[in-house]
């Protein structure tokens, strides 16, 4: 019987898309205001036609960006062999770094839809944050004794306190990254406990 036929992308086909997503991180780091597919072309050193082969828009490449941070993230935690509170605190010192890697392209994650209603129709990147999240909020939940009926619910908290514009925020305020994920970390075990008492 004769074997299906593989067919693999062509190596500068993938050497260009990893150039235009490249150049859209660097540009989305530094001005993502004037970010624009002809921007991108120049800065990836391709043409416009070559980036609208692989993306059909500047929202449609912003999306496999941050999609991509986002696997990484999801990635880190699944690997990471740590419990409890530990991994809850390791994986939030990851998210800083890669805030502090990506800036303010992270913060692009936010669209008018909201959290919750963008992860109950499966959007792609907000199920990717809920893949990344998933055992660290169980996990901190769990020693603190709330019910992991709480978890959607939790993780909108975790969505809005930990907004990558705010830890730059903090950042650019004067406090150093592991103080102002300390701070913010404080607000968010406050704020689950409200979640609790509330009866939500």
């Amino acid at each position: 019987m004769a074997q299906p036929t593989v067919i693999r992308p062509r190596k500068d086909a993938v050497r260009n898309r990893r150039k235009i997503l490249k150049a859209a991180g660097e540009i989305l780091r530094d001005d993502p205001k004037n970010a624009s597919i002809q921007l991108i072309a120049e800065r990836a050193d391709v043409s416009a036609a070559t980036v609208y082969r692989y993306f059909s828009s500047v929202d449609a490449l912003m999306d496999t960006y941050l999609y991509d941070v986002e696997v990484q993230l999801r990635d880190y935690s699944h690997d990471c062999t740590l419990t409890g509170r530990a991994l809850f605190d390791d994986v939030l010192s990851e998210r800083g770094r890669l805030v502090e890697t990506y800036g303010h392209a992270m913060a692009l994650l936010r669209s008018r839809e909201g959290f919750l209603a963008r992860m109950r129709r499966g959007d792609q990147l907000i199920q990717t944050v809920r893949d990344a999240w998933e055992r660290p909020i169980r996990a901190l939940m769990r020693s603190k004794g709330i019910d992991d009926r709480h978890f959607d619910h939790a993780l909108f908290l975790f969505n809005i306190i930990f907004d990558p514009r705010e830890i730059l925020d903090l950042r650019d305020d004067g406090l150093d990254l592991p103080a102002a994920l300390s701070l913010l970390s404080a607000a968010y075990f406050g704020a689950l406990e409200g979640l609790t008492s509330a009866g939500t």
